[in-house]
């Protein structure tokens, strides 16, 4: 998912898509350490799209409290 598509989203919608993704970031590691996971890279690519998601959380939390400062 890149980082414009996950702007387009409502913050509510970013925290489902980060709750699903956190969910399927514990599957692949289950699936690594059983010995199922054949596409490595899935990881860090789950990884990184937490990250971006948590990054545009953190950017709206940040515009809302300079709002609320000025």
């Amino acid at each position: 998912m890149k980082l414009t598509e996950i702007r387009a989203l409502s913050t509510d919608e970013i925290k489902a898509r980060l709750n699903d993704t956190r969910e399927e970031l514990m599957k692949l590691r289950f699936q690594l350490a059983t010995g199922g996971l054949t596409d490595h890279t899935r990881l860090s690519q789950t990884r990184r799209t937490i990250a971006r998601l948590l990054t545009v959380i953190q950017e709206r939390q940040a515009a809302e409290q300079e709002e609320g400062q000025a």
